[in-house]
Parts: structure tokens; sequence; C-alpha cells
């Protein structure tokens, strides 16, 4: 009885959806359930079976229910939507030159996207910072 007490702590545990999931759809903890592996079976590689893998997450592709979800099928949810307006801003040493501007694609923190400058109508490539603002470069 001890022993398979003690087995049953040795299984792992992984997260899997307990519904479809589809695409666009942020990830929540109460949309998944916890699964104990058999004994013996190790968790595949390239799945995110843990709650910080998958938790706030966006689904990039339909999501079935008790089945392992790929890394590739998730990313972060976009800081940026496509279309709004954002502060752009150029850093060099001292000098600080910010404007408005509106993005042209959707980003997560640390992506690369296009936006337009509203008042020159120029479009510029810059990264998405946590902030929500765009920061950009000298080319």
């Amino acid at each position: 009885m001890l022993g398979g007490a003690a087995m049953a702590a040795e299984q792992e545990v992984v997260l899997v959806p307990n519904r479809v999931i589809y695409p666009g759809e942020a990830i929540a903890l109460s949309s998944l359930k916890e699964v104990a592996l058999r004994p013996g079976k190790v968790r595949p590689d390239g799945v995110a079976t843990l709650p910080a893998e998958l938790d706030g997450r966006v689904a990039k592709r339909t999501l079935l229910p008790g089945r392992y979800v790929p890394v590739n099928a998730l990313r972060e949810a976009w800081l940026v939507e496509r279309g709004a307006a954002v502060q752009v801003v150029f850093a060099a040493g001292a000098l600080m030159i910010s404007a408005s501007g509106v993005t042209l694609e959707p980003g997560a923190a640390g992506d690369v996207v296009k936006v337009r400058n509203i008042d020159s109508g120029k479009i510029l490539t810059g990264t998405v910072m946590a902030d929500g603002s765009i920061h950009v470069g000298a080319t």
C-alpha cells in the first residue's frame, strides 16, 4: 500500500485543455485541467504543460481537449494592437525625440513592428517596449 502511495507521489502532473481553445483566444487556468502522467512516462519535449508556460498566452491554432499543447502553438498576448495610437521614441545619448504614431501591425514586448508617424506619414520600424511605446533607432 505504501509503495503505491510513493509511486503516485512520483507521477508528474501536467496541464492540458479541458475544452476546445480557439485561435486568438487567451488561455486561462480555468480552461485547463491537471492530468497525471502514467508511471514511467516523462513529459514530452516541445510541449507546454506548466501553469507559467500556459497562463495568459494566446493560442495560435485550435487546441483540443486532453491533448498536449505544443509550444509553437502559443504566442505572447499582444501589447499593442494594429491601429493603436502609440508613443514613438528615438533615444541616442542625451538626445530624446518622441512623436505620436499608429501601429501597422500588432506586437508583444520585444517584437519589431512597423509604425506610421502621425505628423509626417513616414513608416518607421521599432521595438515594442514593456510600457507599450515603440523605440526606433537610427538607420
